[in-house]
């Protein structure tokens, strides 16, 4: 799935959760997203919701897509996963010490990347993989990158 739609996204995340639920033997892939939504209790109830599929989560209404949220989780374990972009792991590694737990790291990383993703959106460019090293490297304490 290199370009899926939202519903696509949705289906897999709700369907993970389900075979998760049931004990059902799941894929790597699976595996992990199955553990970052242990990370988020917060969400069980939305990914059994037989109207998850269609919810819409606004922000203007202050509320954060539970699925974009979990799919910026999957994005970054698999950016840690293939140290991408390089530097990113110990970046992460130095920052998880820094904040004393992995799901508190994982969460900097993720408005690291949020942020990204806007500029890139805003300004029609592609996403800047030193900046958010940057980013990520400074909320760890330290120093950028090095030319």
């Amino acid at each position: 799935m290199f370009n899926p739609t939202r519903e696509q996204v949705r289906d897999f995340f709700i369907t993970t959760w389900q075979k998760h639920r049931d004990q059902e033997v799941l894929t790597a892939l699976e595996t992990v997203v199955a553990g970052i939504v242990l990370e988020h209790p917060e969400y069980y109830a939305l990914l059994v919701d037989p109207n998850a599929m269609v919810r819409e989560f606004p922000p203007v209404d202050g509320q954060t897509n539970p699925f974009l949220h979990l799919a910026l989780h999957l994005a970054v374990e698999e950016q840690l996963s293939i140290d991408q972009p390089p530097g990113i792991r110990a970046a992460f590694e130095t920052l998880c010490q820094r904040r004393g737990e992995r799901h508190r790291a994982m969460h900097d990383v993720l408005d690291c990347l949020g942020e990204t993703m806007f500029k890139a959106l805003r300004d029609r460019s592609p996403p800047d993989g030193r900046s958010y090293l940057d980013a990520i490297r400074r909320r760890a304490g330290m120093p950028p990158v090095e030319d």
